[in-house]
């Protein structure tokens, strides 16, 4: 029996994309896709938990051609799938509806919270490691308007733009309030944090006006230092603020893990996991019957399955219900808390679905020379908090 061709992440508009194996499309054979406002502003709308304000993405998308989205990352170790997997379908579904998207990588930023022990060397290395992962899983990176930017290279090169602002907004709020935003770090006690935390959402808040973002798109957690960049709006009479598209939040595998975290192995999914260690991840996961709050197997599937495969297929015998596609999430949330779905077909099928993501990732990182050395450094190393 022939094995299935490894997925890729499916553009917004659900058409298949190629796998890296093939040549991308020409430009010829892949017009540009005309959007009406209503379905660019769904579409943008739709990777986000919490939008402040919609009337001002609304307007944002009514006039301006190409906005410019900000998302950011800190290098700091293996990436896992809310990481992987979310951002790629974020980002998709951002160009497609017309945005240009800056993926900030937070070099300096990463060294301030002491990731990877404060190494720079290694940073950039974990760094190039996750380009690499958003490349495999299926990143639209060839229509030219997703760019990476290393925040200590720009930073350098543009230094004078850079600190005054940073300046700006250190002299303009007290300790007091930069320390509401330190949730970002993981610190909450006054007493806990180094100097370099009050300073991290000094410079976080100027690198939205620095990368001249119309949209901030991050997640939940970092809510407070882009309400922040609204609030310093205020300050400098600055009219047009930047709108914050705030994504959902996947939780560990684990009961009560609100947030996955790479540092907890066993309650995370690592976008190079090998199919074994993905199945049995997910057997062990927390998966109450007819319970979908709270759930962590019933949230992969609404934030990650459906939003990839427009469909979620559970495969089980005749006798246990048959095969059933799910074309939504309230469809599958009802059969779920009625018990016509039981918990060992839903990890059995969500399992299938992960590795079908996976594939092409752990198939790049065996078979590209650089992609496997820098999959090896990143393994050695040791993460810090």
């Amino acid at each position: 029996m022939a094995a299935e061709a490894p997925e890729q992440a499916p553009p917004a508009d659900g058409i298949q994309s190629l796998s890296i194996s093939e040549p991308p499309p020409s430009s010829s054979s892949n017009p540009t896709i005309q959007r009406s406002l209503e379905e660019k502003y769904q579409m943008v709308r739709s990777v986000a938990e919490e939008c402040i304000q919609d009337d001002e993405l609304w307007n944002l998308l009514a006039n301006k051609p190409e906005p410019i989205c900000y998302d950011g990352f800190e290098p700091s170790g293996r990436m896992h799938i809310a990481q992987g997997v979310m951002k790629t379908i974020n980002v998709n579904k951002m160009t497609s509806a017309g945005c240009r998207v800056k993926i900030w990588i937070a070099d300096w930023f990463a060294q301030l919270n002491n990731k990877m022990g404060g190494d720079l060397k290694k940073i950039e290395t974990v760094g190039r490691y996750m380009i690499e992962i958003w490349k495999a899983a299926g990143m639209n990176l060839d229509n030219g308007k997703v760019e990476f930017v290393w925040s200590s290279k720009e930073i350098n090169a543009r230094s004078h733009e850079y600190w005054p602002r940073v300046l700006d907004i250190a002299r303009t709020y007290s300790v007091k309030r930069m320390t509401r935003c330190c949730q970002i770090m993981g610190r909450n006690e006054l007493g806990d944090i180094k100097a370099a935390q009050i300073l991290y959402p000094c410079m976080q808040c100027a690198d939205i006006f620095f990368l001249q973002a119309d949209i901030c798109q991050m997640g939940m957690d970092q809510r407070k230092v882009n309400v922040l960049a609204r609030e310093y709006c205020d300050d400098i009479k600055k009219k047009n603020k930047p709108i914050i598209l705030s994504h959902h939040m996947l939780p560990g595998l684990k009961q009560g893990q609100e947030k996955m975290s790479k540092s907890d192995v066993s309650s995370s999914i690592f976008m190079e996991d090998e199919e074994a260690e993905v199945n049995l991840k997910i057997k062990k996961a927390y998966c109450p019957p007819n319970v979908v709050e709270g759930n962590p197997c019933m949230e992969y599937v609404k934030y990650l399955i459906l939003p990839w495969f427009n469909e979620f297929i559970v495969e089980r015998s005749e006798k246990n219900g048959g095969n059933k596609t799910f074309k939504s999430f309230e469809e599958l949330a009802a059969d779920y808390e009625s018990g016509e779905l039981h918990p060992t077909d839903l990890k059995s099928a969500l399992s299938k679905a992960l590795n079908k993501i996976l594939e092409p990732v752990r198939t790049h990182f065996k078979n590209d020379k650089t992609a496997k050395k820098l999959l090896q450094s990143v393994k050695n190393y040791r993460v810090t908090r």
